[in-house]
């Protein structure tokens, strides 16, 4: 398969057709609608914080664990973690290309995977099994 190369005339040029552009929109609309979440979940996480500020792990265990805060907290991890793959994605699209940028994506995608699943699995563990 033999990429295409995008040069500045192409990008100059309002009428030439590269990349995907329903890639580009789902991707665009993802960042926002992500990031729109995080602000909206930003209260809940100062909560959390302030609640547990010079706490003992007895307490971290009791407000962590209840559904209420526990289960959003989940949720919000995973968002967090979208939205970090995304703006990773932006930055490697701008300095790498070819080979070593699909490399760099599935690194970057593995890692977001691994964060998720590990904080996750932490907060479910608290959530039902305390």
């Amino acid at each position: 398969m033999r990429e295409t190369v995008v040069t500045r005339e192409m990008i100059a040029n309002p009428k030439t057709k590269y990349g995907r552009a329903k890639a580009a929109t789902r991707h665009f609309f993802t960042q926002r609608v992500t990031g729109a979440i995080n602000i909206v979940f930003l209260g809940l996480l100062l909560f959390v914080v302030l609640r547990l500020a010079g706490q003992d792990r007895t307490d971290m265990v009791a407000v962590l664990g209840n559904g209420f805060v526990g289960l959003p907290l989940a949720a919000l991890l995973v968002v967090v973690t979208v939205h970090m793959r995304n703006g990773m994605r932006d930055t490697l699209e701008d300095y790498f290309h070819g080979d070593l940028y699909r490399l760099l994506m599935l690194l970057n995608t593995l890692f977001c995977i691994l964060i998720a699943v590990a904080g996750v699995a932490a907060l479910l563990k608290l959530v039902f099994w305390g």
